[in-house]
């Protein structure tokens, strides 16, 4: 039945001119409104249990919800990890990120049904996570299932499932500029105008139908309060925001590293995968109701759930001040360690929370660290009378910016995010200097992001030029291949030149007595062979061969072909189908041949 209908749409397609560019457009706005729907049905449950949780207070019942309330979104989850296995890498976007690299875009339906329902139960039962990666794989679901209904071919499912992504972010945070760059910059890392057109369509469109039906504005919006007249960014105030990104960089590397300790650390316990969300959860419970007792607060924990009230909560200037009209703030000491304390616990609990196997995304977590971080140093700077105009709220704001791009090595994203969110143009240049410093001191740290650290263990390199963009749209059945010239491992050498001097070709594919592929004898080794030509009669096929030369698949990318060439030092490859029978030979000279002609193709676009 699927089969029958899937055929049914591309028949469809092609009779409505869906063999050309110009119908991403409209599949694109189909897919942003389709999101906005989606995106307003995943954030409702979610503001629901916000809502509960701030009329739990001196609740009798507290002490039981802390304790136990992550353990049901645990156990709900691990429960959704039985029921609907998928080859998923690791958290959301990394998955997404792998589907892009590896898989050319294919991305099953069972991991965006899993996203969304074990996402929602790990978030609104307290599990320290953010709702903007789940809605980034949601839409990343339905932007590579809807490609491959309608047929579209893999050179633009990459660009559907961006427009599915950057829809569902644009959603979430009401930000279609970041939700753009998002993908570009950290999914597709594709800025080609023909992926750029019809992912800002998406993004446009969903964030305009989520705006519509919940008529929210930014997601932090700030007072009129918030600024100051006559402030400014001068160069004078360079050096504390380089202590802002240089910190926040440090921090966002010690995120990273702690989210891959717990993550292998509970690998390596070797307790079942469906089990250990709850046992996170449990571990997340504990952790709660600790900061509950040495509290003595009669609230459910500022580290549980997204955060979001709490980093609304750090952007109020009137927080950071017992007496906003005279300017007197805090006592420092206690104050201070509570911001650093925050950051520490949302920082271990989400690691908890994800490293387990819990849903949930990893902005909304870092944008809490960050402005956590940002609130400690902004109230330092005003505690001895730096730049008066400014405000400990608008170094939080700028941490969430400097954190966000630290953890996910994206600095463009992460300006914009945070510009969207909080819509404050005032503060456009520090939060630019600082998101780009945390880049510069977690990158030089550490090479892997957030999302990546998980994939360089996988083997997966990624690159950032459109040219890598162009290979891993290509795989081995986009090349024509070479007919490949047959021996056995018991014929003489002297066939092989017979067969170079009737066919011209000096790569031979040798297989064993059972026609089972065994190796090849490479140009290279028989034009050394040739140099003693009388001793070829007493050679035999198998004392050329070599043995240790990779294969080629045919839903192989061409960059990890191309990978494969140059670790091997060789002109040409053998081709096996999924029985490992022999295709025929992929040579270098026509690999680099159908990427040139890509090429020309995507520049003429």
């Amino acid at each position: 039945m699927n089969r029958f209908m899937a055929s049914y749409l591309r028949r469809i397609g092609i009779r409505l001119g869906f063999d050309r560019d110009w119908y991403l457009y409209l599949v694109a706005a189909l897919i942003g409104l389709f999101m906005g729907i989606a995106a307003v049905l995943f954030i409702w449950p979610l503001r629901q249990s916000e809502f509960f949780a701030d009329q739990l207070h001196d609740s009798p019942h507290l002490f039981w919800l802390i304790l136990f309330g992550p353990s049901i979104g645990g156990l709900i989850t691990g429960i959704l990890i039985a029921l609907l296995k998928h080859e998923g890498v690791g958290p959301g976007v990394t998955s997404v990120i792998y589907a892009v690299q590896r898989k050319k875009g294919q991305l099953s339906l069972k991991i965006g049904v899993r996203k969304w329902l074990a996402s929602t139960a790990t978030i609104a039962s307290g599990g320290s996570a953010g709702a903007e990666g789940p809605i980034v794989t949601i839409g990343a679901v339905v932007g590579s299932n809807l490609s491959r209904l309608l047929g579209t071919g893999s050179q633009h499912t990459g660009t559907l499932l961006g427009c599915g992504a950057a829809a569902g972010l644009a959603s979430v945070f009401n930000a279609p500029i970041a939700g753009i760059f998002f993908v570009m910059e950290l999914l597709l890392r594709d800025f080609s105008l023909r992926t750029f057109t019809p992912i800002v369509i998406a993004a446009v469109v969903s964030s305009a139908t989520t705006q519509g039906l919940l008529g929210d504005t930014a997601l932090f919006e700030v007072g009129d309060n918030f600024f100051h007249e006559g402030l400014h960014f001068s160069i004078t105030q360079i050096p504390v925001y380089l202590v802002l990104g240089l910190t926040c960089g440090l921090l966002g590397v010690l995120f990273v590293k702690t989210l891959d300790y717990t993550e292998r650390a509970f690998v390596a316990t070797k307790i079942p995968l469906i089990v250990r969300p709850f046992i996170g959860a449990i571990i997340l419970g504990v952790i709660g109701i600790t900061a509950y007792w040495v509290s003595n607060a009669q609230d459910i924990p500022n580290f549980y759930g997204n955060g979001y009230p709490n980093i609304k909560h750090l952007l109020d200037p009137a927080t950071y001040f017992s007496n906003a009209e005279t300017g007197d703030l805090h006592t420092a000491m206690p104050f201070i360690s509570g911001l650093i304390l925050l950051a520490l616990v949302k920082l271990v609990a989400t690691s908890v929370t994800v490293g387990s196997g819990g849903a949930g995304g990893l902005f909304a977590p870092s944008l809490l660290i960050g402005a956590s971080c940002g609130g400690c140093i902004g109230y330092a700077v005003h505690s001895f009378g730096w730049f008066p105009d400014t405000s400990p709220a608008y170094f939080a704001l700028v941490g969430m910016a400097a954190l966000v791009a630290a953890t996910t090595h994206a600095p463009l994203t992460a300006i914009l995010i945070v510009y969207e969110v909080t819509q404050s143009y005032e503060v456009i240049l520090p939060l630019m200097f600082a998101a780009v410093v945390g880049t510069i001191v977690s990158r030089f740290v550490s090479r892997d992001s957030v999302y990546t650290f998980k994939l360089s263990r996988l083997g997966v390199r990624l690159g950032a030029m459109s040219d890598l963009t162009i290979l891993r749209r290509l795989t081995t059945q986009d090349v024509q291949l070479k007919t490949a010239t047959v021996v056995y491992e018991s014929d003489s050498a002297q066939k092989l030149l017979t067969l170079m001097e009737h066919t011209g070709t000096s790569d031979f594919v040798v297989t064993d007595s059972s026609g089972h592929y065994a190796g090849m004898v490479v140009s290279d080794d028989f034009r050394e062979a040739l140099v003693y030509r009388e001793s070829i009669p007493l050679l035999q096929v198998s004392e050329l061969t070599r043995h240790d030369l990779p294969t080629i698949s045919l839903e192989e990318t061409l960059d990890v072909i191309l990978d494969k060439f140059s670790r091997s030092d060789v002109q040409s490859l053998v081709v096996l189908d999924e029985s490992d029978s022999i295709t025929g030979l992929l040579t270098r000279s026509r690999l680099m041949a159908r990427y040139q002609k890509a090429l020309d193709a995507d520049v003429d676009q």
